[in-house]
């Protein structure tokens, strides 16, 4: 492996980034003549709500939420930019699970950025006081402070309690106990239902002591050493300015924070942007879904209702709304196709929908708005959810063309399909060809 990687998911989450991810740190391990082993993941959006799944050696599995994905690989570091919300007790309990599964000392492989969010008890208790008070117009959250902890820093930007803060007790104390009282306040949570800024402050001091502060630089060191793996959480579809608001997530969800840090450092363009499809969509909790399928029954043992996100739900492939997900994320080089196991063992059951019917018009593409308007994001998703899907019966891919569908769709080859959740469930391949590339502007109207 000899390039930098971006890996993000282009639908709703779900679709086996994590998998994805270790697939490419083992492989490079493992690799003779391709280039240098990837040595770090650098997570690059969202905090602890992340649900990345994947299977260690030996069998038994690790959901990764803010370490990255390719811990399972030796040598292999996390870094966490500026870009995560970090919740250190969640994470103190994923290093537990880590460390069960034969991970030694996984603090010690961790870089955070001095900058980056701390998500707290009282961002989660202010959170899910919120949605509650929501009832039937509920948005769908996970319910651990992703919205509050990006909301508060807007509001009180020198206030909002940030990583390098847990190395200073004292001033730590002070903001967590302004956050915990104004949270408070906003949202009616009682005081007595959390706990105090100074037992809060005394265990973040604790996680600093573990893992590694950094400062501006320490991106650009990591790249200098050989290839690295960026890894985005959730899905293009849930951004927060191009998901179809109010049903999205307080993060950005495309390339976007990647490119900026790579820029930073000095390496503007140097990754290969590798968007991840299943052979069929998913959706935790409300908000659009055009393609929903309840008769489509395909359980997943990672991945059910919740209390907080809603209903597990599943769906045929939506044409439409991931080649608008590929557009609003500037265009994908490559695609990983997951889930090709289920399109093995359902032949003829899984569809690729090309159309809707909205308002009694036939629709066959989702438009982009303007950046950053969420008022034509809020038309869009009233669209969307009145908008019915329109299937023909020739669009039922047969397992083995499933990945030109795909390339047809966004553009760029299916380089990795993966038929299940171990690393060595997945393969490099191409579909399409580099060729695929040159219709994106037939496809979009933009150019590449």
């Amino acid at each position: 492996m000899s390039e930098h990687v971006i890996v993000a998911d282009l639908g709703y989450g779900d679709a086996g980034k994590g998998g994805i991810v270790d697939w490419l740190c083992s492989r490079s391990a493992g690799s003779r003549g391709a280039g240098r082993p990837v040595h770090a993941v650098v997570r690059f959006n969202g905090g602890a709500q992340a649900a990345h799944n994947v299977t260690a050696p030996g069998g038994r599995s690790h959901t990764f939420a803010q370490f990255g994905s390719g811990t399972f690989t030796p040598g292999v570091r996390t870094f966490l930019s500026r870009f995560m919300l970090i919740d250190p007790l969640a994470m103190t309990a994923e290093a537990a699970h880590l460390a069960d599964l034969g991970v030694p000392d996984p603090f010690g492989l961790v870089t955070v950025d001095r900058d980056a969010l701390l998500t707290t008890p009282y961002h989660q208790a202010a959170n899910r006081a919120r949605e509650t008070a929501r009832g039937a117009g509920r948005h769908g959250s996970c319910g651990v402070g992703i919205g509050e902890t990006a909301s508060y820093a807007l509001a009180y930007s020198l206030d909002a309690p940030r990583a390098g803060d847990c190395a200073a007790p004292r001033a730590l104390e002070r903001k967590l106990a302004l956050l915990r009282d104004r949270l408070a306040a906003d949202t009616g949570f009682p005081r007595s239902a959390v706990p105090p800024p100074a037992v809060l402050a005394a265990a973040y001091r604790a996680f600093a002591g573990r893992v590694t502060l950094s400062g501006a630089g320490q991106l650009e060191r990591l790249l200098r050493k050989g290839p690295v793996v960026f890894e985005g959480a959730q899905g293009v579809l849930l951004d927060e300015w191009r998901g179809f608001h109010p049903y999205t997530t307080w993060s950005t969800t495309t390339f976007g924070n990647a490119e900026t840090l790579l820029a930073e450092a000095g390496q503007a363009g140097a990754a290969v942007r590798l968007g991840v499809i299943r052979c069929y969509m998913t959706r935790h909790g409300p908000g659009p879904f055009g393609t929903e399928d309840p008769a489509l029954d395909l359980p997943e043992p990672d991945n059910r209702d919740g209390r907080w996100q809603g209903p597990f739900r599943t769906g045929h492939l939506d044409a439409l709304a991931l080649r608008y997900a590929a557009e609003v994320a500037g265009g994908v080089d490559e695609v990983a196709l997951t889930h090709l196991d289920v399109a093995r063992r359902r032949p003829g059951e899984l569809r690729l929908c090309r159309a809707y019917l909205a308002g009694g018009q036939r629709m066959t593409r989702i438009a982009p708005g303007p950046d950053r308007d969420l008022a034509y994001q809020e038309r869009l998703t009233r669209t969307l959810l009145a908008a019915r899907p329109v299937y023909e019966e020739a669009d039922r891919p047969g397992e083995h063309d499933w990945p030109d569908a795909v390339a047809e769709i966004t553009g760029a080859p299916v380089t990795v399909r993966s038929y299940g959740p171990a690393a060595d469930a997945k393969t490099g391949c191409r579909s399409g060809g580099r060729s695929e590339r040159t219709r994106w502007a037939e496809l979009t109207g933009v150019p590449r």
